[in-house]
């Protein structure tokens, strides 16, 4: 018999609807409950993709006599933590203040009146692994409530005003000179792992933002270090067992420090940022390899990503059925993390031809015991998981073929390993399209559109994306944003990140296309954003709008982590907008946001790299480069590829063209003048709005770009 969740549409609540606990969702009943019978409540945060919530619930919450004890004692709430970011982050909050740690599935018991008294992450049915188990958890925190309530409640009280203080940091500070960037990079380069790429000698997890930080400076100020070692981690991370080398994409993080064995889920999210950096390096270098690496995680989103009407789902699970197991429900206790990725030795004796299968061995390290070099789950016992273990001229020298037959071989054996692994029970699909997600992928096609070659379908798919959520997610008439679409059905008040990111994405794509549209809806969403989550006071922006009472905590969110701050991509949204518009209240929230982080920059650099990169950007100045021609015309083609393969991060792209002009003019009226000279396509070159010599050919505009 389901519980209370059937009725959700977040996937994560779906997959509990038929355990044997009396689960809620976040929301009046469950309270009332909890304040009607006196209870504590237990409160349980995971999202559908996660691994250790998938263990948790099928050690406990599928377990009948664990949830008798959770339903006699608790009011149990359980939270999709991707649609409900607001509640997730107040408790994390707690979780890592009072355990020094946090994560998924996040465990938290409160007061009836929501305040957090005790928490963890991951508890293990009975005590192993030196973590407390979760039935003797349950029964000491029964009897505490039951005997110590007084202590239990003033404890909560404190914390909670303890907390208050936490996120909600600003002042009235200036915005940091250069040192702060010089200081971020000396950080970065004191962690980096010279031997094998990224940061820290164990774990990776990959930060794009950081990389697209590093990328900045050696833009800036030309110095080598940080160019190097933004290349050296993309390279370790393409080559690597994080990368899909046969069905492309990246999974979430590399449990060890060589980027052998990756935690093996599918986030959207990354594949947006990873794709954004792979492109500016491309721009950077010239090097087809990081080209390719963002082509290969397009062509995976574009593929396995994308809803029907244009946005882009969620994510994909690490786990899944083996491929000999018998079809079975969403939810198995025997799927096994990477059982979709990972081959034994003698599958690929059996999908290729003896030649090939000998190249595809000796470049992806498969061997007939399997290659996992750390394992301490035992799940890859006999499997190999696939890293670029030797060049192609190694390749061609342990087996004798040519480096053309090499590459051919290689081309053959992914089609066909691609082939076979499409036979086999695939990882759970996230299907939730979110609107802050939706707006960086958005930003990645639209930006790998206008750099790479032949980036028209790109554009294309950047553009479908907009105008899904433009269509499901957006209310024109009264300026508010949802977060979350799933089966027709869209909820949930839209979060800062949603309006940040979502803006984000449209000036790429307005950079990418030249439709004024994009600009006149992110001009709207900056307004309301800046309306509903600005803070007057301190600078920076909330990542609620405080309006909901169930939400202890008004917080600001400081640290750059897997998705950046909404602040930090508000800023740079700022940036681009206030260098379109001359908007003089759009630049004194710049230097507000810039001073209210000077701290956190000044001493914790390394936690906000996407903020030291829209400092950096600040400190470079934002050129504005207006190409007025034809779309698809020859010279308006020649201007565009100039632009193209330069690296220019700081500078604003307005492509004015056929029947945008008078549109474009009326929301940037600067831009009027600036027309095709003598019937050629031109382009202008401007700074703070004063514009040089116009340019009609690739040499002149070469030229002008060597002196910026």
């Amino acid at each position: 018999m389901s519980n209370r969740l059937a009725a959700e549409q977040s996937p994560y609540l779906l997959q509990h609807k038929d355990n044997p606990v009396d689960w809620y969702p976040w929301g009046e009943a469950a309270f009332e409950k909890a304040r009607g019978e006196d209870k504590p409540i237990f409160l349980s945060v995971g999202y559908s993709t996660c691994h250790w919530c998938h263990v948790m619930e099928h050690e406990s919450f599928e377990n009948a006599a664990i949830a008798d004890r959770l339903n006699a004692h608790f009011v149990s709430i359980k939270v999709d933590r991707e649609e409900r970011p607001d509640v997730d982050r107040v408790y994390m909050t707690f979780v890592q203040l009072t355990t020094g740690a946090g994560g998924w599935p996040m465990s938290v018991w409160l007061t009836p009146s929501l305040q957090p008294f005790y928490g963890g992450t991951y508890f293990p049915p009975s005590s192993r692994w030196g973590r407390p188990g979760f039935v003797e958890v349950l029964e000491e925190i029964a009897r505490v409530w039951r005997e110590e309530r007084g202590r239990v409640e003033q404890s909560a009280g404190a914390i909670v005003e303890r907390l208050r203080g936490y996120g909600t940091q600003g002042g009235a500070g200036e915005a940091p000179d250069a040192g702060v960037l010089a200081d971020g990079v000396r950080e970065f380069a004191a962690a980096f792992d010279h031997r094998r790429g990224g940061f820290g000698s164990g774990t990776k997890f990959p930060r794009p933002s950081e990389l697209l930080f590093l990328l900045r400076e050696h833009r800036r100020t030309e110095a080598a270090e940080p160019r190097d070692m933004a290349l050296a981690t993309l390279r370790a991370m393409a080559l690597g067992g994080m990368r899909d080398h046969i069905g492309g994409g990246f999974h979430r993080y590399s449990v060890d420090a060589e980027w052998r064995v990756p935690h093996f889920e599918k986030m959207l999210y990354d594949q947006a940022q990873l794709v954004l950096a792979f492109v500016e390096a491309a721009q950077l270098t010239g090097d087809r390899f990081f080209a390719e690496a963002a082509r290969d995680t397009l062509e995976y989103v574009r593929r396995d990503l994308t809803h029907p009407d244009g946005g882009f789902y969620s994510a994909e699970d690490a786990d899944s059925l083996p491929p000999d197991s018998s079809p079975a429900a969403d939810h198995h206790p025997a799927k096994r993390e990477g059982a979709f990725y990972v081959w034994h030795d003698r599958e690929i004796d059996g999908a290729l031809a003896a030649g090939d299968a000998a190249i595809f061995r000796a470049r992806y390290g498969v061997r007939p015991g399997g290659n996992a070099p750390f394992d301490p789950q035992n799940e890859f016992t006999e499997q190999n998981l696939l890293y670029t273990a030797a060049t192609i001229g190694e390749v061609s020298s342990l087996t004798g073929s040519t480096e053309e037959d090499v590459v051919a071989a290689l081309a053959r054996a992914r089609t066909r390993l691609f082939e076979v692994r499409s036979t086999r029970p695939r990882p759970h699909l996230d299907d939730k399209v979110l609107t802050a997600w939706n707006g960086l992928m958005i930003a990645a096609y639209a930006r790998a559109g206008r750099v790479l070659d032949d980036g028209a379908e790109y554009v294309a798919a950047a553009r479908r994306a907009a105008r899904f959520i433009r269509t499901h997610l957006w209310n024109g008439a009264e300026g508010t944003l949802l977060r979350r679409f799933r089966n027709r059905h869209a909820a949930v008040a839209g979060y800062a990140e949603d309006y940040a990111y979502l803006t984000f994405g449209l000036l790429e794509l307005l950079q990418a296309d030249g439709d004024p549209l994009w600009l006149e809806w992110a001009l709207a969403l900056q307004q309301r954003m800046d309306e509903l989550f600005w803070d007057p006071s301190g600078g920076a922006w909330f990542s609620t709008t405080g309006h909901d009472g169930s939400v202890l905590l008004r917080l600001k969110e400081e640290y750059d982590g897997a998705e950046p701050a909404a602040s930090s991509v508000a800023v740079m949204n700022l940036l681009v907008l206030s260098h379109l518009t001359g908007d003089e209240a759009m630049a004194a929230r710049i230097e507000r946001t810039f001073g209210a982080f000077a701290r956190v920059m000044s001493t914790q650099g390394r936690g906000v790299p996407m903020m030291l990169a829209a400092l950096s950007m600040r400190h470079a100045g934002v050129p504005q480069i207006v190409i007025a021609g034809e779309p698809g015309a020859a010279g308006t083609q020649a201007l565009t590829d100039v632009v193209r393969r330069r690296y220019l991060p700081s500078a604003v792209v307005v492509p004015r063209a056929g029947g945008h002009r008078d549109a474009l003019s009326r929301l940037l009226p600067w831009t009027a003048a600036l027309e095709p000279r003598d019937g050629r396509a031109t382009a202008y070159l401007c700074r703070d709005f004063a514009c040089q010599t116009p340019a009609t050919s690739a040499r002149e505009l070469e030229a002008q770009l060597e002196r910026l």
